[in-house]
């Protein structure tokens, strides 16, 4: 089943067939545990959540919502990419305040990661300068998503967005020097939005 008929299932669950939506599931399931590990393999600091459960979180998120409206295969697989973003995001604040919590669980001291909270600190940054740049330009953080986020060739995102590949060469460039303007020593962010 090719793209035309992700595209209809996915049109028929905004009309509201939910079975349409586990419908699609099975034909882009390859695509989204490439997205998963993809943010996975960004660092986010995750002992809980691993490729397969970061997959059905989205899908439980995503098909709960009603009136979801996705014009193609790739659109549906931004919006993937950001759901699984904010997942990720929630989750590392919710470890992050356990740690710091007194309630929280005792973690032995050797087994205690330093690096781990450097990381979770990162990517809480990284969230809260997109959420900056939404403010700013919506259209900058959705080639964000599709390039960094989904792992998106430049073509793919072009696609996803509605847009020319040259506005999406540029939006990249342009969100690429916002973010790290605004993350100051993202060094380690540069690196990996290079690619």
């Amino acid at each position: 089943m090719h793209g035309g008929a992700i595209t209809e299932l996915l049109q028929r669950h905004h009309l509201g067939d939910r079975e349409a939506f586990d419908q699609v599931v099975p034909l882009v399931y390859d695509y989204l545990r490439r997205i998963a590990r993809s943010q996975l393999a960004r660092g986010w600091p995750s002992d809980t959540l691993d490729t397969t459960a970061l997959v059905h979180e989205a899908y439980l998120q995503l098909a709960a919502e009603t009136g979801l409206s996705v014009k193609d295969r790739n659109h549906f697989y931004a919006i993937c990419a950001r759901v699984m973003r904010r997942i990720l995001v929630d989750h590392a604040r919710r470890v992050s305040a356990q740690k710091r919590s007194a309630d929280g669980p005792r973690v032995p001291l050797d087994f205690v990661d330093v690096g781990v909270d450097a990381q979770t600190e990162v990517m809480v940054a990284v969230d809260e300068a997109l959420t900056a740049l939404h403010h700013l330009d919506e259209q900058l953080v959705r080639v964000v998503e599709c390039r960094y986020f989904a792992g998106m060739t430049e073509t793919e995102t072009a696609a996803a967005l509605d847009m020319s590949l040259r506005s999406v060469q540029r939006h990249w460039l342009r969100a690429r020097a916002w973010l790290l303007r605004e993350l100051g020593t993202a060094h380690d962010y540069e690196e990996r939005a290079g690619s």
